[in-house]
Order: C-alpha cells, then structure tokens, then sequence
C-alpha cells in the first residue's frame, strides 16, 4: 500500500507511524443548519484525509481553522460542548505556523493540523483544567496531562476543552458545574457522561477527535448515545499522568474519533510507558495503522474464523427492545463476515455493578480530599482552619460530588471495611476471573454499550440509581481492567429521526492491537481491526447527526 510518507511533498516524522492513504479529500462546511439524513457510505478517516490534503497543498492548515471555526459558531450555541476555548488568533497562528513549515519542507507530525478536544479533568498549561467544579473554578495546570503533551508534540491542535460531569462522576454530563451538554442528534436528549463534551464535539465534528476519561465507562456510553467511536484502553496502556484522579485503579484515558481508524490513530499517538505514572504499561505499541484497510481489499469472509461471544446477561431484561434487537443485528453482521457468534453467560456480570460503586467511591473519597482550598482549589476566607476546609468544599463541591464522597468515605470507616470495601474487591476477582475464562474460549466478547438510548435531559436527574443502573454494561471492563471499543451499530427510531446504538466489543487485556506477524498466525483479530472491518462493511454504517448533516460529505 502506497504510503503518505512517500510523496515527494515535505518530509515528515513519523515516529513510530506508517500511514496508510486510503482516504477522502477534506470538504468545506456549510454555515446553515440543515436538516437530518442519512449516509449511506462508510466512515473515513479524517486524520488521513487532513494529512494528505495538508501535505500535497490542496489544502492550508489556515483554511482548516477557519471552517472548524466557522462550525463550532454555528453548532456551539445549540450544543455547549466546551467549557474553554482558546482566541481564535492562538490558532490561526498555529495553523500559520504549519503552513509555513509545511512550505519549507519542513518535518511535520503525523497528527500535523488534527483538531483535538481535551476533556477538562485532563491537564492542560495553555487553557484552564476545572474538571467541571466550581473548586476549580479558573485553575490553570503549570504543565501538561502526558496524552496532551504527546498529542501536541505529534502536531495536533487542542481547540478547547471539554464539558464533563464534575470530576466525572456522572452519566449524563448534567452534573456539571457550568452548563449542560446536548445531544447532536436531538438538542433535547442528554449526550452521555461524563466525557459527554469530548463526545458530542466528535458527533457534531466541532473537532476530528477527542480525549476522554473512562473510569466505569464514561467514554463508552457517550460514544454510543453520540453515536461516534470510543475506545477505552487496557488499563496501563495510556498514562494517567494529568488526569485529575477519580477512582485511581479504574481511571484510564480514552479516545473519540468518527471512525475507527482516527480513535486508533490517536491511541497509538498518546500509548506508551511514561515514568510519571508508574502504573503505565511497557508493552510495546505495535505499528497496526496498515490494518485499517479500504473495503476493496477485505476478502469476502475478512473475520473467517473469529470467535465472538454475546454476553448473554446484557441482553435479557431491563434492556431496551429496540437496543437488543439491534445488537442482534450486529451479531448477524458479524457471522456475514465470517465469524462464529454464540451466547456465553457471565453469571458474575450482575454483581459489577455494586463492587465498582463501592471501588470507585471508596477511592474518590481519598482522592479528592486534595481539594480543601489550602493543596488545591479555591479558598473561602474563614478565622479557623477546620471552617476554611469545611466551606470551601461545601462551596466548591456539587452534591453529587458530595454524596459520593460521603458514601465512600462510609464505606471505608472502621467496622465497615470488611463488610463493603474488602468483599467489593473479592467481586473484583471473581470478575476479572470470569472475563478470562470466556476470553479463552472467545476471541472477543460483545454487548450493548448502555441499555438505552440517549434520554431526555433532566429525565433521570432526580433518580441518581436508575442512573447508576445505566452503568451496568460497562463496570466490569474497567473492574477486570481490559480493552473495550464501542461503534455505533444502528438506529432506535425516535420520532423524525433515529437515535443511534453502540455496539460495545472487549478484548483481552492489550488486545486494542497486536504485532502485524502475530495476526499472520493466528487468526484471531485485536479490536481495532475487527472493528474497523465490521464499521467498514455496516450497511448504512455512517453516522452524521442531523445538525451537520448537510455539510459532511
């Protein structure tokens, strides 16, 4: 395959890259909202498609700004996917900057001119970093989050930071301090939590791809209601050096991209060891970006031979009709592509998730203590000590973020250990346990990303379980610490227009991607490339939300 690198425009750097230039050319935006439709061709890379445009000059970084601005003009106001935004002038300068390398010939990055959100629990120097609290409210980090770090050193451009639910403890992004996210694909429905902004920016194409945090699946259910592509990664495998901690064993970066290949290229930009986080994996990062094959090249059985399970406890009762029928639809798709697909029972998936509320709390309770007002966080003038603590949080903090420090640090206390903490983490084994037997018996298993989809905003706001039960499709991954990769699959008709439904795949642990001779052995496939042949070949397999539906070629 003819390789980006090799055209006779600038010399690039692509580090541990090797980019394949299957792509579609960059098209201009539309300043009109437009009204919804359906698209019937599959996905395509965008970052590709940017990089290649950039690099043979049929399009200027400068030119690139200035349609996402005039897009995000157009959408923000509807969606309030941001809570900061850099001046336009910071980067235009930087999109200047580019085209004049670009123009010497220069080494560019292979995330050269890709408009990147951050979520704003993960740090940034250049833009404040509030985790969506009013504690920290204007804080501005003296350094870098790794993933930003190495997104920036790649090239790639952060146009602003992300909505949240605060601290990330949510579903639905309501939770925020700030503002409430809505939903592209109905304005009255909420986008998912708590990386709902770095969603729906991706779903409304406000930027080509987004960080995220995942701590019991909170880039995997917004990635479904939004209908774009999310991948949280094995724990370990993207260092969690600034990232504001929630549940520390449980708190992994991921990535939001429109199709598969771009969520992959971003992880592969932002994996690796990092001696700032000492739970960051040294497995190696393979080069896997050649997988991402065009649908001309795929055999006709591309997944001969794949084992799939369908876990059968997430699509029994309590799940939404519409949402199981269209996993089963999935589940069809695969055995056309050649796999073998069978329900497998995870008689412990129940029990996640009770264990990960008392994980998750337990370790949030110690971990946002940091913010008093005194090591972090706004102040609140008080004559003693104990009262500058006790109102700056009771000021600074959310009730949500209250409860849940409050529930955690219960149960923790003396005389309750053993009876919460100690048997949530003998849980915690018993699942992790269970996913490896099935893992050995399947290649990947699959289920829906969330039992529903998206719901009214405010539905569920005074109901804070029949949220928590929302969660239930997605603790276990974080619990066991493995891979899952969610892509939309189809549509619940809702009205005019169809909310979309993910589809959520779970490797093996480090099983987002393996060396390209391990794949020519054996014939089980990483997620990324099975995922990226299922999205490939998905009948009506792209997802434009009708606010910029007309304006996405």
């Amino acid at each position: 395959m003819k390789m980006l690198s090799t055209l006779p425009t600038p010399r690039s750097t692509l580090s541990r890259f090797s980019i394949p230039s299957t792509i579609t050319t960059f098209t201009s935006h539309s300043q009109t909202l437009p009204q919804a439709s359906l698209t019937t061709s599959p996905p395509h890379s965008q970052i590709l498609s940017t990089r290649h445009s950039l690099l043979s000059r049929n399009l200027s970084a400068v030119d690139l700004v200035r349609s996402h601005l005039t897009r995000l003009r157009l959408t923000e106001p509807h969606l309030r996917s941001f809570l900061h935004l850099p001046d336009d002038q910071t980067l235009l300068t930087q999109a200047h900057d580019l085209d004049r390398r670009i123009a010497n010939g220069e080494e560019v990055g292979p995330l050269a001119g890709v408009l990147v959100a951050v979520k704003d629990n993960i740090c940034t120097s250049d833009m404040p970093s509030t985790g969506g609290s009013r504690i920290l409210e204007n804080y501005r980090p003296p350094f870098d989050a790794t993933a930003v770090k190495r997104v920036k050193e790649l090239g790639g451009i952060v146009v602003g930071k992300t909505n949240l639910d605060e601290f990330g403890m949510g579903s639905t992004t309501e939770a925020s301090a700030f503002q409430v996210t809505a939903n592209p694909w109905d304005v009255s429905r909420v986008p998912g939590g708590s990386s709902g902004g770095s969603a729906a920016a991706v779903s409304a194409r406000q930027c080509v791809v987004s960080l995220g945090s995942d701590t019991g699946g909170s880039v995997r259910q917004p990635a479904s209601f939004c209908g774009v592509v999310g991948l949280k990664p094995t724990y370990g495998r993207v260092s969690r050096f600034g990232l504001m901690a929630y549940a520390s064993s449980l708190d992994a970066i991921g990535c939001f991209g429109s199709s598969v290949a771009d969520t992959g290229i971003l992880l592969h930009a932002i994996a690796g060891h990092d001696r700032f986080d000492a739970t960051s994996s040294k497995q190696e990062v393979p080069n896997f970006l050649s997988h991402f094959d065009s649908t001309s090249s795929l055999e006709s059985k591309p997944l001969k031979g794949l084992r799939v399970g369908l876990i059968r406890e997430t699509i029994e009762d309590g799940v939404d009709a519409g949402v199981v029928s269209t996993i089963r639809a999935a589940a069809s798709h695969f055995e056309e592509l050649g796999c073998s697909v069978n329900e497998v029972s995870l008689p412990s998936f129940s029990l996640g998730l009770p264990a990960y509320y008392i994980l998750a709390l337990s370790e949030s309770s110690s971990n946002l203590s940091r913010y008093d007002g005194i090591r972090y966080g706004n102040q609140v003038y008080a004559d003693e000590l104990d009262s500058l603590y006790g109102d700056s949080r009771a000021k600074g903090l959310g009730s949500e973020v209250k409860m849940r420090i409050l529930m955690g640090t219960y149960a923790l206390s003396a005389g309750y250990y053993d009876a919460y903490y100690k048997r949530a983490q003998q849980v915690r084994t018993i699942i992790r346990n269970s996913f490896k037997e099935a893992l050995d018996q399947y290649d990947i298993l699959i289920s829906p990303a969330a039992p529903s989809a998206a719901y009214k905003i405010g539905e569920k706001k005074n109901d804070p379980l029949a949220m928590y039960a929302g969660d239930i499709m997605t603790v276990n991954v974080n619990l066991a610490g493995l891979p899952a990769l969610v892509l939309p699959c189809g549509f619940i008709e809702n009205g005019t227009a169809g909310l979309p439904v993910g589809l959520q795949m779970i490797g093996a642990a480090f099983d987002e991607e393996r060396p390209q001779s391990f794949i020519n052995t054996c014939k089980m496939g990483e997620l990324l490339r099975v995922g990226h042949i299922f999205e490939q070949t998905l009948e009506n397999g792209r997802f434009v939300p009708p606010i910029v539906a007309d304006s996405v070629e």
